[in-house]
């Protein structure tokens, strides 16, 4: 099944090489935000099946943003990402509505497939 996503975080470089992998794993990057608002509309707009969610978003939390399109009638699948270790945010992760965590460097299609039991 093709993917299609949104990348959530403040960090064009990220956001590039995060495109170039997914892309080539067979992942549509359909959109990227950097903000809150911007991931609410793009979600709304663009309806990604998965919305990645960079946890440390500039002046905003990545928890928040999960919140706020969990809200929304036509969620997409929530991972929250981050080049911090997943177990530094395990209990903030266990309670939000993502899916899951993939660390930054770990990011693949692959990755996002384990985590939405795809595999």
């Amino acid at each position: 099944m093709q993917l299609r996503c949104v990348i959530v975080d403040d960090d064009e470089t990220f956001v590039e090489a995060a495109r170039d992998v997914l892309e080539r794993d067979g992942v549509t990057v359909a959109g990227a935000a950097g903000s809150c608002a911007e991931a609410v509309q793009r979600a709304e707009a663009l309806r990604p099946d998965v919305v990645l969610i960079d946890i440390r978003l500039g002046d905003e939390s990545g928890f928040d943003v999960a919140r706020r399109l969990a809200g929304n009638e036509q969620a997409a699948a929530l991972i929250l990402i981050s080049t911090g270790a997943g177990a530094d945010y395990e209990d903030l992760i266990a309670e939000s509505p993502a899916a899951g965590f993939v660390p930054k460097a770990q990011l693949s299609g692959a990755a996002i497939r384990l985590v939405l039991g795809m595999d």
